[in-house]
This record gives structure tokens, C-alpha cells and sequence, in this order.
């Protein structure tokens, strides 16, 4: 056959693929909550939905016992989690060892929440189990009042199923939301259990205050696993204390990252930001302990719990050249990254809580204000802002504030307005009308926050940035969609965002009086731009679709 023949063959078993797989994903998507009833779902008591998880997990097939061969690590947190996965999944897959890592939610694929070594489940493999799973709770539904499991408990479901089938030597689980009766903790027998930093998330579902958020955290404790947290408020380690002894819980503290014994000097770390330290730490003690209980790494001392002490400290061992090698390697896209497209640069973290927003305003000083400070010519620096759920975005906008950003930039978490939607990030939760109802807000705060006179104890800006006049109040923008406000923003100098089917959108009206094009003068003369994406996890999955079409693939 010629070459001809034989690529429009691989080009149209790829295009089926495509379209079987996207068939999957709507089928899927049909089990989002919708707004409506979403609340309903999440005042459903809590012991009734892990009861409800065991019918949904026998009608697909499976069993709590098939899941106890999976050899899993559980890990819960406010912030740091998923980092935290990411690097104890890197570190075990540099043994040899086969990994499976469930996490949401996702960036750009539906996919990404699924992964086996590292990378997301292929499209084939996808379909494949995504039907055997929905067809097995389909053809029993008309037994059970024609109920179906939500979204995340039906992927909860899926990643098991997909982790037996593929065999793999352990499966890392990234708790939803809370973890007393979040749907993972279904498991009964993790090999050792991780909590990270612990704030206020969630506050509908888990509690107005930091000890009832423990306390669902701690909800993943099970009698004689070993369980490790990193250090946390008083008051939250407390209630840890409590409900491990309460459980016959064997826990631990995590050392910081410093306490840990090196030939080659501090340890390096791939995912940038103090905060990612004790992420770190964390995922070095729950590698760690799986591998000494799979008898790959000799036992090492832990101090015993003391009843009347607080909580014992963990030993910093000395990390094995592979422990250092993974920490060193580990990619978690979304968090804290860096992206460098010619006169632009994309600062991404998908900081959603308070803490989490300092964190990323302290990363982004760190990292923008030197490039800065280097730079021959003027840079400008824009926010692109958006928040979902129901998060106080006003006190997150105002620790953004002394950044002296020159435009403020908000928009939806629409990747685009102009095109098919992408089934893979549709969102039945929440009206587009909602949405953009939510950025007009925040358009309006960012105002009031920019006028309350002297910004008491904000970062003098650097010398090359352009500089806010005082008489200048920074500028702000709200369009329909993540692409209108990237090609507003880079101003044709970003050739991904440049594709003539990308048609730009004109801006949503607001309060702004100069027109679109006057506003862009600045970022066209610039010599350079720094964009800060933040504030979703949304926001940043629908920015790097954009920007990084492998995420795509």
C-alpha cells in the first residue's frame, strides 16, 4: 500500500478513536450534578454516601476486597495534595515499580484524573473501561430506583476498575473532598495514609472552622495504618491527635525538608515555592513507608505515639538517590509553572484559597521581580482572574493587589465561545450567565480594592516594570471566554493563540470607558508581558489548552 493510502488509514482510525472517546465523555458528563440539585447532593448525610459508594462499586463489578490488592497510598489535605501524590508517584515509579495515581480534578482531559506511570490513560483504553463500567451500572439501574452515581463517584469507580485491570503494584488516591465520607474512603486497607496542609475549603460541605475540617480529614485514618502529616495549627493537630488514637491510628509529623540527611547538598525540588516543602516531606515519608512494608527499603526508627505528647516527629532519613532523583523530577502542571511563549511569559498556579493565594503572590514576587529587574525595556504585568464555587473572591483579589499589576483581566472558565465546546470541560454545574455575572463582580472589587487609598506595606515595584502612576489606577477587562482574554492580552505575540480559526471576541461591556484597542496600547508597546493566571483550577486547565497542545493529545 502506498504512504498515502497508509496515512489516511492512520488518520481516520485516529479521527474514530477521537469520536469514540468523545461519545464516552458526554455519555459522562450526563452524571454531573446539575446546579439545582447539587446542593441537595451535598447535604446528603455523610455514612449513607459511602453506603451508597458499595452498592454503586458491586453493581460495576467490584468488591471492597478486590480493592485492598491494590496496595494504595490515600491522601487528603487542603492544599498540597496533589503535589504530594505527584512526587510519591514519581519517586516510586523511579523503582521500577508499575504506579496508578487517581487525582482531580482535571486540567484539560478528563483523562488526566486516571493515570498509569505517570501518564494519563490513553483515548482506546479510556472508551474500553469507560463502558464496561457504565454499561455494567446502566443494565442494573431499573433494580435500583434508576439511580446512577454522580460524576466523581463514577470516575472513583472507573480509576479502580482501570488500576486491576492494568496490574499495576500500587495505585495512589487523591482524596475529592474532606475524606470521612468522601467516596475513596471506601478503601479499608491503604498501606499508609498522608494528610496535607490543612485550611478553610469547602466550608458548605466540611465546616465553617479548622477543626471540623480535621476532622473530616482524618476520616481516612484506619486502625493500624501508618499516617503521616505534615506540621498544621494547633488546634487542627489536635483534633489529628484525637481522632488517630480514637481510630488506633499510628501518626506521625513530617520533618522539614532541611532535617533530611544529604550527600549532595538541600534537597531540589521541580515544583517551585516555600509551600512545596512540606508537600515534599511528606511524599518522602509515604514512599518511605511503602517500601519498607514492600520489603524494598530496610525498616527505619519512627519514635512510638506518646498518649500525653503532642503528635511525634517522624525522622529525617537520609532520602536514597532515587527519593532525590524523583523529587527533583516530578511534573505537576498547573502549580506554580512557568511558561516562556517569545515577549511572553505565563505565570500558572491554580491558588484558590486563601493560603494558597499568598503562597502563589509570594512565587510570583520571587519569580517575575528578578526577570524584571534584569529586563532592558518596560514589562508589563497583567492578572488573569477568575474564582468558582462559592469562594470569597474579594479577599483573594486584595493579596493580589500590591503586585501593581497594569491590567486586571477576568473572564469565565469557557475556554471558548467561538467553537464546539470541549465535552471535556463542560460544566452543567453553574449557567454561563452566572459566570459572567461572577466577573463583572469581581471587576467591580478589584476597583474598590485599587481605590482605597495608600497600599499600606505594598512591594515597591521594580524599576523596568511599568510602573502605576498614582493618579493611574490599574486598567481592567472582562470577556466571554479564556481565548478572547489570552489574544486581548499577548496582543498577536503569541502565535498558538494567533490560528485564523481562532477568531477573536470583543470584550464583555463594562464599567471601562477608553476603548479596547486604546487600552492595548501599553501591552503593545511593552517589550515584554508577564501574565499571572489564577485563582481556578479551571482557569488555568482552560489557559494551558491553549498553550500546551500536547495536554490536548
Amino acid at each position: 500500500m502506498n504512504s498515502s493510502g497508509s496515512q489516511s488509514e492512520h488518520g481516520a482510525h485516529h479521527h474514530h478513536i477521537d469520536c469514540v472517546q468523545e461519545d464516552a465523555i458526554c455519555t459522562l458528563n450526563t452524571l454531573q450534578t446539575k446546579a439545582f440539585a447539587l446542593k441537595k447532593v451535598q447535604e446528603e448525610p455523610g455514612l449513607p454516601k459511602l453506603q451508597a459508594m458499595r452498592v454503586f462499586l458491586e453493581r460495576a463489578g467490584l468488591t471492597v476486597e478486590e480493592l485492598d490488592h491494590l496496595n494504595m497510598i490515600h491522601v487528603t489535605g487542603t492544599k498540597g495534595k496533589g503535589s504530594t501524590c505527584a512526587f510519591t508517584e514519581q519517586i516510586l515509579r523511579g523503582y521500577g515499580l508499575r504506579t496508578g495515581f487517581f487525582s482531580s480534578p482535571h486540567l484539560v482531559q478528563v483523562r488526566e484524573r486516571i493515570r498509569i506511570n505517570g501518564q494519563p490513560i490513553g483515548k482506546e483504553l479510556f472508551t474500553k473501561y469507560f463502558w464496561q463500567i457504565y454499561t455494567r451500572l446502566d443494565e442494573t439501574k431499573d433494580a435500583h430506583e434508576g439511580t446512577m452515581p454522580p460524576y466523581f463517584r463514577f470516575l472513583t469507580i472507573l480509576a479502580f476498575h482501570v488500576f486491576l485491570q492494568e496490574k499495576v503494584d500500587l495505585a495512589i488516591i487523591e482524596v475529592g473532598i474532606g475524606g470521612a465520607y468522601d467516596c475513596t474512603n471506601i478503601i479499608r486497607k491503604p498501606w499508609v495514609c498522608g494528610i496535607s496542609s490543612l485550611g478553610i475549603d469547602h466550608t458548605q460541605i466540611l465546616g465553617e472552622t479548622i477543626e471540623e475540617i480535621a476532622w473530616h480529614k482524618a476520616g481516612i485514618f484506619k486502625p493500624g495504618v501508618p499516617a503521616f502529616t505534615v506540621k498544621q495549627p494547633e488546634v487542627a493537630m489536635t483534633v489529628l491527635k484525637d481522632r488517630a488514637k480514637e481510630i488506633r491510628c499510628p501518626l506521625w509529623t513530617c520533618p522539614e525538608l532541611e532535617d533530611y540527611q544529604t550527600d549532595c547538598g538541600p534537597l531540589h525540588l521541580s515544583l517551585a515555592g516555600q509551600h512545596q516543602r512540606p508537600n515534599a516531606s511528606l511524599a518522602l515519608h509515604l514512599s518511605q513507608t511503602w517500601l519498607q512494608k514492600r520489603c524494598i527499603l530496610d525498616e527505619h526508627f519512627l519514635p512510638s505515639d506518646d498518649e500525653n505528647a503532642g503528635i511525634p516527629q517522624a525522622t529525617g532519613f537520609k532520602p536514597s538517590p532515587i527519593m532525590v532523583k524523583g523529587l527533583a523530577n516530578t511534573n505537576w502542571p498547573g502549580r506554580t509553572q512557568k511558561l516562556r511563549h517569545g515577549a511572553i511569559t505565563y505565570f500558572l498556579d491554580s491558588a484558590h484559597t486563601m493560603r494558597s493565594m499568598q503562597a502563589c503572590v509570594d512565587w510570583f514576587r520571587e519569580t517575575a521581580v528578578p526577570d524584571e529587574r534584569n529586563a532592558r525595556e518596560p514589562i508589563a504585568r497583567v492578572l488573569l482572574f477568575n474564582v468558582t464555587g462559592k469562594r470569597e473572591s474579594a479577599p483573594m483579589l486584595n493579596l493580589l493587589v500590591p503586585c501593581h499589576f497594569d491590567f486586571a483581566v477576568f473572564c469565565p472558565n469557557i475556554t471558548e465561545a467561538v467553537t464546539s465546546c470541549n465535552a471535556d470541560q463542560q460544566n452543567f454545574k453553574v449557567s454561563v450567565d452566572s459566570m459572567l455575572t461572577r466577573c463583572l463582580d469581581n471587576e467591580e472589587s478589584w476597583h474598590l480594592l485599587n481605590s482605597v487609598g495608600d497600599r499600606a506595606g505594598s512591594e515597591e515595584p521594580s524599576h523596568n516594570s511599568l510602573p502605576l502612576v498614582p493618579e493611574r489606577k490599574p486598567d481592567t477587562m472582562v470577556f466571554p471566554c479564556i481565548l478572547s482574554a489570552l489574544q486581548w492580552i499577548t496582543q498577536g505575540r503569541d502565535s498558538l493563540l494567533t490560528d485564523p480559526a481562532k477568531i477573536p471576541v470583543e470584550s464583555v461591556p463594562s464599567v471601562s470607558v477608553p476603548s479596547v484597542r486604546t487600552k492595548a496600547a501599553l501591552l503593545r508597546n511593552a517589550a515584554e508581558i508577564h501574565v499571572l493566571v489564577t485563582g481556578s483550577l479551571y482557569l488555568v486547565g482552560g489557559v494551558l489548552k491553549h498553550l500546551d497542545p500536547s495536554l490536548s493529545e
